[in-house]
């Protein structure tokens, strides 16, 4: 809606697109212009969120879901996600278009990518081939001198019509305008316009070279005007020959100061004008510029966001900078607003904290260190979703999937937005705060192409449906479009598309939303043949799109100064056409319409809408424009330059007394920049006297009341060419209506039936909304029905639908809910854990709280006024833990109970497996963690080549390998919020053979004991076994152990595709068994570890019986293995008898008991309930057998000794 723009109708930039497609780039500078007939290759297009009105900002680049907003009637602020998409190449935009399809940006509050630079205005890469000016003579005439105006030879351009190509020799009404050229600026496919209008006569335009395959400006002049357009002067020796300048920023509350940026691949540099761009001072930057944010009261104050994500703040016009903030998300900023925030100098912003989460953080520019910044929400929110918008801010919070939204109504506690019950919103967007009320467009769990509209209460809270399935689209950016538009002059009145039945048709309301209507059809067209459209059937359907470029009216329009007056795109029929094409014009607010055109046109109102000029929106070059002084009834058509021109756009005078036009354009292909002064001072003969107005009532379809007043307007009467002037008024007459039925919208928790009744809906208790209130004191009851914000009626109904003041009732604890502030269920041992504690119903004041964290800490609260801000806890231990609230007063109590998991990171993990293991035979497999009391952990674990893991809690498991030859297994641990993996290959045959080797002791001084040293020596050894032998390497694996002295284990394995020839074979391995043990008993196996370390590997004669396979043989392994069970059962005896002498003993059993303290209260408080001790981790000697080990400095020592002293990692206790 065009409220919704907030760029200052004075600060113009203008941008011409020299290919098929319009880029646009908000800032109240202007509007940039690119030529788009200099290449037209396939852009890349950027994807950009919608934009909140943000003063005089750039427009914001793509977000990950985040608030949003439009210029003009879309969506100001969205809360949700930001989608993005890539246009079809192709497209073209509306406005203008030139035989190559000049495209129009838009103009925007104060900034925008500087040279089309970052985020705001992401690269496009684009051919330069074809942009350089034809030489002198090529074709278009002699070229003028620099600056020169008329007098040039021009070319004829093809003609707009027959009949216009007949009437060219005849008189004809011409406007008095000038022309002049920008001379050698004709490679130059970008400008940016500054006209201050308010009686100004100077005009600014910035002209560049913006090359896109390098993707920065490598040319810009600089041009000024003092005679309202009619010469130029160029100041590119004012502001350094060798300086680029690539974007123009202007004060939106002093005019004259002007700011220009050079572009940054050459230097990083502002020059700063304040006489309206007559002469300027440099000053150098130590930051690249993005976007800038001017205050919109104090002229010297600007915020400027740079491309690094820093925020800068100046307080003297950008002659220097200090440093607020390093992690600003980007387009999240903004000044104070006046009568609502103490502190003028006061920025509201969204920033990542050092803890990694997004927060709401406000701070005043000169004070804004870490302790001095203060966070008004003291939750994290999510990232692109603050919006601050009039009275009101806004925020979102996502935790379980869910988006939950909040709002703060002048400045106010942030409260939680109520939408009906089951809409479970996918995204939201803030269509409009105007008149102290909140317009929102919400898309429901149930839609995808379409969006619900809601309408609130003064604070913002409690919603209520004004409309379903409103359509919705991508613009240009990829930002989401809602077809909703807000007439200009007339508050209540807004026009909206909605899908009905799979058609798109347009709707009207009177009483800002509650009743909804189509649209009348004309009832005759343009050759006064009567039109055939009955109601509702057939209806007059609009385009709802606004222009996001000030240089062309767009799909629809209306103006302040005219109120009652709209002039759209549309058709007529079943439903909206994008392809049946006309211009339609109504001067009673929307009641009846007229058609004035069948094909596209831009529209302008001039004078305070006493006038109207067209122009036809066509790519081929024109030379008139059309007049109407009686609201489109009639048209003269006029003459505005001599030479038929590609016109890229028009601006018309920001002010309103100045009456000029200007229009941009280009004769040929490649001729230089045109820009014509059109004057229509002449069109007005005289000033307007009393005789010259007539009254206009205000009226829904006859019904003199709307938004309960009866509103009588004074306008011109139709063909009266007579000026306003600056002095007029428009009087109007307005007086209350009695309260009817139709003044009156649902309450939250209502819906309308059918006997336009509002009833509560299913979901909804009407008792519910005293839930918080007190006992003593006093609460407005609902009737159902709440009188529409801004509506002005008295008496009638009112006192029936007004809500009622009623004593709050007492009310027992209901609804009692416990949460952490981020929504997580997992907390790191040694953080702040912060519960939240909610209820439903209850009196706050009178009702005793108490939260047990469950480790043996409760705390109690005499009401609710303490625990606002949430409940901090720090658990000094792992574990799950039963926190429990429980909430009472005289007439009741309540209890919520929550299971807190506290866990400490874990740090690696070991997967302990076999080397090698027997097929079709279970092998357990342990997977290691450090450290060891890390709480609650998940094990995924992976076989082969499987794709689903199997999930356990344990940190063992059982497997049977089925494939013989390398099995991969992989082992994931997921505890809290880290996942840590480990992947392990064992081979797995039929049967197979085993030794224990030893080596020479030199090896032992070389041991760094890592298992990377291990891997590699035991590829040496089966190297040097491989080439002594002769045996193939895929029938030996070597297996260096963990620990001192060094030893390993050798496996001889079958030959491949021999287990189906068991029997035959086995005499095979036998007899490679021999051989591989006659060449270790000759000592024939050595190798050199280093020059000069010979290392000889021996059969270790411990082995009794070295066979191993899947019939009665026995391996060295069991062996091993029944000798450390006689080994144990020895240990534990001598430990049992002499416990009392073994310091280490003493040291566990300290190490048991202090555990076995921290875990009280979790879980469950019983003292039956199971304990976690020491005994239920692995062991010291366990953790040296699966590598988590540490080098044996000194002397050498036994393995056992080597373990005993090892101690068991834990996670440190805070």
């Amino acid at each position: 809606m065009e409220k919704g723009t907030n760029c200052f109708p004075t600060c113009h930039t203008i941008f011409l697109a020299w290919t098929w497609f319009l880029l646009l780039s908000w800032c109240c500078t202007g509007a940039e212009i690119t030529c788009r007939s200099c290449s037209s290759p396939s852009p890349s297009w950027p994807s950009s969120s919608s934009r909140l009105r943000q003063e005089q900002r750039q427009p914001p680049p793509p977000p990950p879901r985040g608030l949003r907003s439009w210029p003009g009637g879309r969506a100001r602020g969205s809360l949700g996600a930001a989608a993005s998409a890539e246009p079809e190449p192709g497209a073209e935009p509306g406005g203008q278009a030139g035989p190559r399809g000049a495209a129009l940006g838009a103009a925007g509050a104060g900034g925008g990518a500087p040279g089309g630079r970052g985020p705001a205005a992401p690269r496009t890469r684009r051919s330069t081939e074809g942009r350089r000016a034809l030489p002198a003579g090529g074709g278009r005439g002699v070229p003028a001198a620099e600056g020169q105006r008329g007098g040039r030879a021009q070319p004829r351009g093809p003609p707009e019509d027959g009949r216009a190509a007949r009437l060219r020799g005849a008189e004809e009404p011409r406007l008095s305008s000038t022309t002049f050229a920008l001379t050698g600026d004709a490679a130059h496919n970008q400008a940016m316009v500054h006209w201050s209008g308010h009686n100004s006569s100077v005009i600014l335009i910035l002209t560049k070279l913006y090359d896109f395959n390098l993707g920065s400006v490598t040319e810009s002049s600089l041009w000024r005007s003092t005679d309202y357009g009619t010469t130029y002067e160029k100041l590119n020796d004012k502001v350094g020959l060798k300086t680029v300048l690539s974007y123009l920023y202007v004060s939106p509350t002093n005019k004259r100061k002007i700011m220009l940026l050079s572009d940054p691949e050459i230097e990083s540099s502002i020059l700063i004008s304040s006489d309206e761009g007559a002469t300027y001072q440099k000053y150098r930057l130590n930051f690249y510029i993005q976007s800038l944010l001017f205050h919109p009261k104090q002229e010297e104050w600007i915020l400027a966001y740079s491309l690094d994500q820093k925020l800068y703040s100046s307080m003297d016009f950008g002659r220097k900078w200090q440093l607020m903030h390093e992690r600003v998300t980007p387009n999240r900023f903004y000044w104070s607003v006046t009568g609502l925030d103490k502190e003028p100098d006061l920025v509201h912003m969204e920033a990542r904290t050092a803890d990694g989460h997004t927060h709401y953080l406000t701070c005043r520019i000169q004070e804004c260190s870490e302790t001095k910044r203060s966070g008004p929400f003291s939750r994290s929110i999510d990232v692109s979703s603050l919006v601050v918008q009039d009275e009101y801010i806004f925020i979102q919070v996502t935790t379980g999937g869910r988006a939950t939204y909040y709002v703060s109504y002048r400045r106010e506690p942030f409260a939680q937005i109520k939408l009906p019950k089951y809409s479970l919103p996918k995204d939201m967007h803030i269509i409009s705060t105007d008149e102290n009320q909140v317009f929102a467009a919400v898309q429901e769990w149930n839609q995808n192409d379409t969006y619900n509209l809601y309408i609130s209460d003064t604070r913002g809270i409690y919603f209520t449906l004004a409309l379903e399935n409103v359509k919705s689209s991508r613009g240009l950016e990829g930002n989401i479009v809602i077809d909703l538009y807000e007439v200009a002059g007339i508050k209540g009145i807004f026009l909206a598309n909605r899908k009905v039945d799979d058609q798109i048709k347009t709707f009207i309301t009177y009483n800002k939303g509650r009743d909804w209507r189509l649209l009348q059809a004309p009832d005759t067209d343009l050759r006064g043949d009567p039109v055939l459209c009955q109601l509702p059937f057939c209806s007059l359907h609009l385009r709802l799109q606004l222009s996001e470029n000030p240089y062309t009216s767009g799909s629809i329009s209306s103006k302040d100064t005219a109120p009652g007056l709209l002039v759209a795109t549309g058709n007529i029929g079943s439903e909206l056409s994008y392809t049946e094409v006309g211009v339609f014009i109504s001067s009673d607010g929307g009641n009846s319409w007229r058609q004035i055109f069948e094909e596209e046109y831009n529209v302008w109102f001039l004078d305070w809408g006493g006038a109207l000029v067209a122009m036809k929106h066509t790519s081929v070059p024109i030379r008139h424009m059309w007049v109407s002084f009686d609201e489109g009834r009639s048209w003269t058509k006029y003459s505005f330059t001599s030479t038929p021109l590609f016109v890229d756009g028009s601006l018309v005078d920001p002010g309103i007394e100045t009456q000029i036009m200007t229009v941009f354009g280009h004769f040929s292909l490649r001729s230089e920049w045109q820009l014509v002064k059109v004057d229509y001072k002449s069109l007005f003969s005289r000033r307007c006297s009393k005789d010259d107005y007539q009254t206009w009532h205000l009226h829904n379809q006859g019904e003199p009341c709307v938004m309960g007043e009866r509103k009588i307007y004074k306008k011109r009467k139709p063909g009266v060419q007579c000026s306003l002037g600056r002095d007029y008024s428009q009087t109007v007459v307005s007086e209350p209506c009695v309260c009817s039925q139709g003044d009156f919208e649902c309450d939250y928790g209502y819906e309308r039936h059918s006997n336009n009744q509002c009833i509560p809906a299913f979901w909804f208790s009407p008792s519910s909304l005293s839930k918080d209130c007190n006992a003593g004191q006093n609460y407005w009851n609902s009737t159902g029905y709440r009188r529409i914000v801004s509506n002005n009626c008295t008496d009638g109904l009112r006192e029936k639908y007004m809500a009622k003041m009623e004593k709050c009732p007492g009310k027992a604890p209901r609804g009692l809910h416990i949460l952490t502030s981020n929504g997580k269920l997992v907390m790191e041992q040694g953080h702040n854990a912060t519960f939240i504690i909610l209820m439903e119903e209850g009196d706050l004041q009178r009702t005793n709280i108490q939260l047990d964290f469950g480790d043996g800490i409760a705390v109690s609260y005499a009401n609710f006024s303490p625990v606002e801000d949430g409940i901090r806890h720090v658990y000094k231990s792992a574990g799950i833990f039963q926190v429990t609230a429980y909430a009472e007063n005289s007439l009741g109590s309540d209890t919520a109970v929550l299971f807190l998991h506290v866990v400490c990171p874990v740090e690696h993990v070991h997967l302990s497996v076999p080397f090698v293991a027997i097929r079709n035979k279970d092998v357990n497999i342990t997977a290691v963690v450090w450290p060891s009391q890390a709480g609650t952990l998940t094990y995924f674990w992976w076989f082969g080549n499987s794709t689903k893991p199997l999930i356990t809690l344990e940190s063992s498991i059982s497997f049977m390998f089925t494939v013989e030859g390398m099995n991969t297994v992989t082992v994931q641990v997921a505890g809290g919020n880290t996942l840590i993996q480990d992947t392990k290959e064992i081979a797995v045959h039929e049967y197979f053979q085993s030794q224990l080797l030893s080596f020479s002791p030199n090896l032992d001084y070389h041991n760094p004991d890592i298992p990377e040293w291990r891997q590699d020596v035991g590829k040496v050894i089966k190297r040097a076994l491989a080439q002594v032998t002769g045996i193939p390497d895929e029938q030996i694996l070597v297996a260096v152990f963990p620990g001192l002295p060094t030893s390993a284990e050798l496996f001889i394995l079958p030959h491949k595709n021999t287990t189906e020839r068991r029997k035959s074979n086995e005499a095979d391995l036998e007899q490679v068994v021999e051989i591989l043990f006659n060449a270790l008993n000759q000592n024939l196996v050595q190798f050199e570890l280093k020059p000069g370390v010979e290392v000889v590997v021996y059969v270790t004669q411990l082995t009794l019986a070295p066979l191993v396979d899947s019939s009665s043989g026995h391996s060295s392994s069991a062996m091993l293995m029944l000798l450390s069970v006689v080994f144990v059962g020895l240990a534990v005896f001598l430990i049992y008898k002499f416990k009392r002498k073994i310091p280490w003993i003493n040291i566990y059993a300290q190490v048991q008991h202090d555990k076995e303290q921290e875990m009280i209260g979790s879980v469950s408080q019983s003292e039956n309930a199971p304990k976690i001790t020491l005994s239920e981790f692995t062991d010291p000697e366990e953790l040296m057998d699966k590598e988590l080990d540490t080098r044996v400095m000194g002397s050498i020592s036994t393995i056992a000794n080597s373990e005993s002293t090892k101690e068991i990692p834990n996670c440190t206790s805070v």
